[in-house]
Parts: C-alpha cells; sequence; structure tokens
C-alpha cells in the first residue's frame, strides 16, 4: 500500500490540524519519500486524507517546492524530487563546508554553558540510544548537529543546515542503521575537543566524520534506491 492509500485507510478529522502541523507531515512525506521518487503528488487525496481545504495544502506543498523537496509544474502540479546521487554529493559536500565553518566559529564564541548544555543533551541521547529507533535517532542526530552550528552565533548557517538535512534525511535514515554506535561516539570526541577550545582538533573530526559519510553516498545511494522500489 502506497502512502496516499494508507492516508485514505486512516482520513484525519477536518480541523484537527493546524497549517504548521500540515506543513510538518507533507514535509515528512517527502523527505524520507514516503511517495516514491517522481509522483505525482495527488492534492484531493491528501486533502481527504488530512480533513483539510486545498487553500492550506497548497501552501504546505508550496513551501515545500520553496524548500526544494517538491517540484512543480504547470497544468501538472506537484512532483515528489527526484533521487540523484550527484545531488546528494552535493549536499553532502555543502554540509561539510558550513559545519566546519561553524564549529571553528563555536570554539571560539560559544560560551562554556552552552557547550555544556548540548553535552549533557547528547549524554541524555547515549543514555537511551538502545531503546531509540532509527528514525527517532535520526531525529536528536540532526538536533545535534543543528545545535552545535548554532553555538557559532550565526544563524544563518544553522538555517542553512537545516534545509540541508531535510533533503539528505532518507539516505542518512538509511545510513543510521549501519553507523549507529560509530555516530553516537564520534559526537563525544567533538564535543570534548570543543569544551577544549582546540579549533584544529574540532575541525579535523567534524571534517572527517562527514567525509567518511561523503565516501559512501554510492553505497547509501544504491541501498536507499532498493528500498524504495521494494516498498
Amino acid at each position: 500500500m502506497n502512502a496516499a492509500a494508507e492516508l485514505r485507510a486512516k482520513p484525519v478529522r477536518r480541523s484537527a490540524l493546524t497549517t504548521s502541523e500540515l506543513y510538518e507531515k507533507l514535509k515528512e512525506i517527502a523527505v524520507l519519500y514516503r511517495i516514491r521518487p517522481g509522483e505525482h503528488v495527488n492534492e484531493l487525496e491528501l486533502a481527504k486524507s488530512f480533513g483539510v481545504s486545498r487553500t492550506p495544502l497548497r501552501e504546505a506543498l508550496n513551501r515545500l517546492v520553496a524548500e526544494g523537496l517538491l517540484t512543480f509544474r504547470p497544468n501538472r502540479g506537484f512532483d515528489v524530487r527526484q533521487f540523484e546521487q550527484q545531488e546528494i554529493f552535493d549536499l553532502y559536500e555543502l554540509r561539510r563546508y558550513i559545519e566546519v565553518a561553524a564549529v571553528r566559529l563555536a570554539v571560539r564564541r560559544a560560551p562554556d554553558a552552552e557547550i555544556a548544555a548540548l553535552r549533557g543533551f547528547w549524554d541524555d541521547v547515549l543514555g537511551r540510544a538502545a531503546d531509540t529507533d532509527n528514525e527517532a535517532l535520526l531525529g536528536l542526530d540532526e538536533e545535534f548537529h543543528i545545535r552545535l552550528a548554532g553555538l557559532s552565533g550565526n544563524r544563518e548557517m544553522a538555517r542553512s543546515l537545516q534545509l540541508i538535512n531535510a533533503k539528505i534525511r532518507f539516505v542518512r535514515w538509511v545510513e543510521m542503521e549501519e553507523r549507529r554506535t560509530e555516530t553516537c561516539d564520534e559526537h563525544g570526541v567533538i564535543l570534548a575537543l570543543l569544551a577544549a577550545r582546540d579549533e584544529a582538533g574540532c575541525e579535523r573530526e567534524l571534517g572527517a566524520h562527514i567525509e567518511r559519510r561523503l565516501e559512501e553516498i554510492a553505497t547509501a545511494v544504491h541501498a536507499g534506491v532498493v528500498r524504495l522500489y521494494a516498498r
């Protein structure tokens, strides 16, 4: 059963969702390819499934187009974006440059209390990681990286990283099944270097952390394609 059929089977009561909640649900469908790449988005089915009118639905869909998560064609409507290896590679490369630049600023600017707060957050994640499913753990991992970038004091870096993370979330979700322990351990090393104000060490470890993912994109994309079309 595809995503639209699943939604039809469990209709949401009309007016149950706020505009923000509707956007988040549609975003989840887009970033995790609940509807396959290149497939048409049936607005009537979605509106009925979520119990909303076409106006707020279109507002949310247009927002996803602006973020690059859907495409729009006149006289056709909305389609799910394609799943392309080169785009994923480019986004990982951009992510690396942004995060390394951000952590360099964080070493110089971040208050000790905020570094300690991030350490506390990640320690809490580690404490319950064994009982956390991959999708939830991925969300916590994204939050870690956004908060780390936020320590730079540059809000645009953090905002840009959020958009990148959304576009690569499906690939990162596939990876998470194979890299749970490794990812958690690497974060701890980065935090220790940040607390020590070791700028070169932070750049090296964070860059290597992302670079390792960059080197495995082809494998991850292939695994992602298998998952998408095995549904």
